[in-house]
């Protein structure tokens, strides 16, 4: 049985997933992900590469970067997830400028230790105080890999466009308006955003949608303000798109916060 468990202290989110059938459709998130594959092979597609990681595999995710994911084969898979806003994971590492893990997957063992270490705290429910400190012995660590500060630049058309697409997620995506004001056809800014982004201008925009109902969620505590605030036609409509995204519905996903 595929089960998906959230928490969340000191501005972590730690996820505990255990899944066979389930397939996370294509997605990104605006947070840095850090996880541990600890039974079976994580199967996922990165930047249109196909990534497999096995058990004890150190999984490193950059703010939106498009994939998917699965469990590999019959056997399932079991792994642990730490999600941190960009902002928080910098001032952890005392650096101004952002950082990229160029490389997907490593196999660490202390690097390992201390992602288990603050993914137990967070869903054990331990002090907030206790999570600060684990952070930073994590990012300690971090520290010591392989990182970059080559970060690839938003075309200046893309920057615009998520701007656009942002400012108007309570509403239908308006295609045409985006492409009128960046001078493109359609069809242009599609394969532009794509080549750019790694997914569709409306795969971003759906993404965009979940993520700040998510936020909502996590702040109101209502789940109705979400599917309001966010467009969604009804609860079954939010719930459905959560899920593929997260595992879980909404409405689980607010069960796990309370």
């Amino acid at each position: 049985m595929d089960k998906f468990i959230y928490k969340k202290s000191a501005g972590i989110t730690a996820l505990s997933a255990s899944m066979r059938d389930f397939t996370y459709k294509k997605h990104a998130h605006k947070e840095y992900a850090i996880g541990v594959t600890l039974r079976g092979i994580q199967h996922y597609t990165l930047d249109g590469h196909l990534q497999l990681s096995y058990p004890n595999g150190v999984m490193l995710f950059n703010p939106e970067q498009a994939h998917d994911g699965m469990a590999h084969d019959e056997t399932g898979l079991d792994y642990v997830m730490l999600y941190m806003e960009p902002q928080l994971l910098l001032e952890a590492m005392e650096k101004k400028e952002p950082i990229l893990f160029p490389t997907p997957i490593i196999y660490d063992h202390r690097l390992k230790e201390k992602i288990l270490n603050l993914s137990n705290a967070i869903l054990n429910e331990k002090d907030e105080a206790l999570s600060s400190e684990l952070l930073l012995s994590l990012t300690n660590s971090l520290m010591q890999t392989s990182l970059s500060t080559e970060i690839k630049k938003d075309h200046f058309l893309i920057r615009k466009a998520k701007d656009m697409i942002y400012s108007n997620l309570d509403h239908v995506l308006k295609l045409e308006e985006i492409c009128q004001e960046l001078h493109l056809s359609k069809f242009q800014f599609i394969r532009l955003f794509k080549a750019h982004m790694g997914i569709s201008p409306y795969q971003y925009f759906l993404n965009s949608k979940i993520e700040r109902a998510k936020q909502l969620i996590e702040k109101k505590r209502d789940i109705y303000a979400a599917v309001t605030e966010c467009g969604f036609v009804d609860l079954t409509h939010l719930n459905r798109h959560f899920k593929s995204v997260y595992g879980l519905t909404a409405y689980e996903y607010l069960a796990h916060l309370n």
